[in-house]
């Protein structure tokens, strides 16, 4: 059911500034490949929340799903197929090369999610985060 959740908007901003702040001004080898992704999912979790009222469990799914096949179309070079490997901001949302790590920051992103959700439940006395 489409809604909107300010607490989840909120949250999507906040990391959307963050993940901006790590592309522009962090150069590392940690932070920006993977901690920049394991934040990623869980701004794109947050921003499906903020407009769709569905379980924390199949959004998040959805969203680590979506993920995957964002960093599969790296590895087939989907910028280069596109014809925008001169665009940066292209290169930037979309990535240029395919990591095997990346995979396993997506899924710490989404178990973090999940563990947040269940906890969130518990508190507000619910049974499951498939609720």
């Amino acid at each position: 059911m489409l809604t909107f959740n300010k607490n989840y908007f909120l949250f999507a901003v906040i990391l959307f500034i963050i993940e901006v702040l790590i592309a522009l001004y962090v150069n590392d080898r940690i932070i920006r490949p993977y901690a920049g992704d394991f934040l990623v999912v869980i701004l794109i979790y947050c921003a499906v929340k903020t407009f769709l009222r569905a379980p924390p469990f199949k959004v998040a799914v959805g969203v680590l799903l979506f993920s995957y096949f964002v960093e599969v179309m790296q590895y087939f070079k989907i910028i280069e197929v596109l014809g925008l490997q001169k665009n940066n901001v292209a290169r930037t949302v979309i990535g240029v090369g395919f990591d095997w790590i990346d995979l396993i920051a997506y899924l710490l992103g989404i178990l973090t999610i999940l563990f947040i959700e269940n906890a969130r439940s518990k508190q507000r006395g619910t049974t499951s985060i498939s609720n």
